[in-house]
């Protein structure tokens, strides 16, 4: 390899035992997040949201170049803002506005179980909205020149991160994904070389929140995973 700047790998060393027990010690910890419609307005210290963009932060990126930036919306002005905008683009999706449904009839079929709609009003009962941007150019420096590499899949990485630490924290989240959602980049003030990827919703859930059955079905090991 190139001559380059190192430091010594570390990793806790564990025996196979321990290693077995935490990974599935997290697996089911995971397995019981659930998306959350039906949020409280109880507040969520921000010192924890500030724990979860940490570790978001720290995921693998192609060159290190950390193409993510994670704006957090806590004001009730920004927070109606983003709502209003969302809930425009939501009804053109679902077609209620009187026209023809931007979602084709196979979408939406595939939503009927999951009981969406063009209301979102978590957008605003919920304390925070973390509003996440994949960074086309700027490398470390965001310099809005500099060619980022893999940047879809380093958000998604990020983004992953960033809900098993709000899981691990005990609140409760939503990825929502208004489309298009261009007018994100407008009320959050970011630049135009950075591209919406979703509204991360953070809060506790409401004393009456449910989840659909549906949510609940997910593929087994067996057909996930090959081995080969």
């Amino acid at each position: 390899m190139n001559d380059h700047d190192a430091l010594p790998y570390t990793l806790p060393s564990l025996h196979d035992a321990e290693a077995i027990a935490r990974a599935r010690a997290l697996a089911d910890r995971l397995r019981e997040r659930r998306s959350c419609r039906w949020f409280s307005d109880t507040p969520v210290p921000r010192e924890v949201i500030e724990a979860a963009i940490t570790a978001a932060g720290s995921a693998p990126s192609g060159a290190n170049h950390q193409p993510w930036h994670f704006a957090v919306v806590g004001s009730p002005e920004t927070k109606r803002a983003i709502r209003e905008a969302a809930e425009a683009e939501e009804r053109r999706f679902y077609g209620s506005e009187g026209d023809d449904a931007k979602a084709g009839a196979e979408w939406l079929a595939a939503l009927g179980p999951l009981g969406t709609d063009a209301d979102k009003p978590f957008l605003e009962t919920a304390p925070w909205l973390i509003v996440v941007f994949a960074q086309r150019k700027g490398g470390i420096a965001e310099d809005g020149t500099t060619q980022n590499y893999y940047v879809n899949e380093s958000v998604g990485i990020a983004c992953g991160m960033l809900l098993a630490t709000l899981h691990e924290a005990g609140v409760a989240t939503l990825t929502h994904t208004p489309s298009p959602m261009g007018f994100l980049r407008r009320v959050c003030g970011r630049p135009d070389w950075e591209k919406p990827v979703m509204i991360v919703v953070v809060g506790h859930p409401a004393p009456d929140a449910t989840v659909p059955a549906h949510a609940l079905i997910k593929k087994p090991l067996e057909q996930i995973a090959s081995w080969l």
